[in-house]
């Protein structure tokens, strides 16, 4: 499911206009970019967490030519899923 069809399905459920459910859907996105940015973390009970971690420095290999090249340390978002999605996802 892409952006437009989670828009398409929103809109269905809650008989909401396409253009409302846009922008909840885009502001919704956005907060968690925005919290995520500030080294917040994001949790939605009942579906999971989003969260900033740390990856650090190492030394790589060019695939290409195998020579070794400097990976930098960057941050990286992650998304764990919580107990009530994981059960939906299983039964």
């Amino acid at each position: 499911m892409n952006k437009k069809e989670l828009i398409d399905r929103v809109s269905q459920v809650t008989s909401m206009s396409k253009d409302d459910v846009t922008t909840a859907v885009e502001a919704t996105f956005d907060s968690i970019v925005t919290t995520l940015k500030e080294g917040g973390s994001v949790r939605i009970v009942g579906f999971g967490n989003f969260e900033v971690s740390q990856r650090k420095a190492s030394t790589g290999r060019n695939p290409r030519t195998g020579e070794p090249m400097d990976i930098p340390a960057s941050n990286v978002p992650k998304f764990k899923a919580g107990k009530a999605l994981k059960e939906a996802v299983n039964s």
